[in-house]
């Protein structure tokens, strides 16, 4: 069978979950089915060995409104895709492109909805008037598709709350999933010499986008209730936007004049860094507002650390409260509320490391019993051969 992945990312550009799931997932179907990957950018080889064509935006878009720009990446992506029998897309930034496909080709076109533009709203920060055009090409895709993969039973009640006229018989659940082999502890400490942490010190790490999404400034906020033993590193890029660069600078200037021990780690480290700093954490924190799954999460119970994480979405598929980690309520209308309790949450965790040290192995076995990918490609291909019956 011949399948045609789409996708914005794909390594070494990835930032973000759906790129690590198209990343591993790809690795994994190779074997199994004719695959090509379509992507943005150049074309490039992938750690797995997987050639992926690589497309840019038209010349014609210089200057235009991103969104737009988008758009004609997906134009690309379809002409490419003319041999395929069926075409797999992620994300509002490829999904165009499947849905054209489907009506070029007609072949069968499966989404995976890593996230969903109507609940995240922020986004207009960033897009402009494209959000709407994102939403309008998420919806379009969503709505025509042959099969819909949610990652999360959050994430499939969401798809069928914002877009109810979709047949719930065709919203699959096939998790995200996480390379046990890659993702385990170890007792390397140079990454944290490298970037001035106490490797003896209790830790509370987050990795992950400063976006409105992951709640990071709910996390700094929370931080300042924290044990004063406890140190607070940030690995995280820039800012999404100016505005909630200037929100975040300010509130992490404000946390290190009131306690030592903040740090901020500005880049994206490489993969056995961020392994390393996971290993090495005490507790990780996910404070997300909105998050379908949570691939990190997985990540960190790899690495035998506990998880504190909000109780939204997708996150609770994966993090066993009270056995993994523990979960605490979300509600936009109250955050200082959410803030108290996720600060209480992490000190419990703290002030009892042999508790938090269960968690962690408890953690470790679940990823790797429910969590291989090869099981979660083993399920997608099923879903593809179920539409080439057809």
């Amino acid at each position: 069978m011949k399948i045609g992945l789409l996708t914005r990312e794909y390594p070494p550009n990835v930032y973000g979950g759906a790129g690590v799931h198209v990343d591993f997932l790809s690795r994994e179907l190779r074997p199994l089915v004719d695959l090509t990957v379509q992507c943005w950018g150049e074309d490039r080889r992938g750690e797995g060995g997987t050639v992926a064509y690589g497309h840019t935006p038209s010349s014609a878009m210089a200057g235009a409104n991103p969104a737009l720009a988008t758009l004609s990446i997906d134009l690309s992506m379809t002409a490419a895709v003319a041999d395929r029998d069926l075409v797999h897309s992620h994300t509002w930034y490829a999904n165009m492109a499947g849905y054209l496909a489907k009506l070029l080709y007609g072949i069968p076109h499966v989404v995976t909805t890593h996230s969903l533009e109507p609940l995240r709203p922020w986004k207009v920060e960033q897009l402009g008037g494209g959000y709407a055009l994102s939403c309008w090409a998420e919806r379009t895709a969503i709505e025509h598709a042959d099969a819909i993969i949610a990652v999360s039973h959050g994430m499939r009640s969401d798809i069928l709350t914002v877009y109810p006229t979709v047949d719930p018989d065709r919203v699959r659940i096939v998790p995200n999933g996480i390379d046990s082999q890659l993702y385990q502890y170890t007792d390397d400490r140079s990454a944290w010499s490298k970037y001035g942490l106490d490797p003896d010190r209790p830790t509370v790490l987050f990795v992950g986008r400063v976006t409105r999404q992951k709640g990071v400034p709910h996390l700094v906020r929370a931080a300042a209730k924290f044990d004063e033993r406890a140190q607070l590193v940030l690995c995280a890029g820039e800012p999404d936007t100016p505005e909630l660069a200037k929100e975040f600078v300010g509130l992490v200037d404000e946390l290190q004049s009131s306690r030592d021990g903040v740090h901020w780690i500005h880049e994206m480290l490489p993969r056995d860094e961020v392994i390393q700093l996971l290993s090495g954490a005490t507790v990780f924190a996910c404070p997300s507002v909105y998050e379908p799954q949570g691939i990190v999460n997985l990540e960190a119970m790899g690495c035998e650390t506990a998880v504190v994480a909000s109780d939204v979405g997708g996150i609770p598929d994966v993090v066993r409260n009270g056995v993994t980690g523990l979960l605490v309520p979300y509600s936009a209308a109250d955050p200082r509320g959410f803030e108290d309790a996720f600060a209480q949450r992490v000190n419990e965790l703290l002030e009892n490391p042999e508790r938090a040290r269960a968690m962690g192995l408890a953690g470790r076995k679940r990823a790797v019993e429910e969590y291989g990918w090869g099981a979660i490609a083993a399920r997608t291909v099923a879903i593809y051969q179920s539409l080439g019956e057809k």
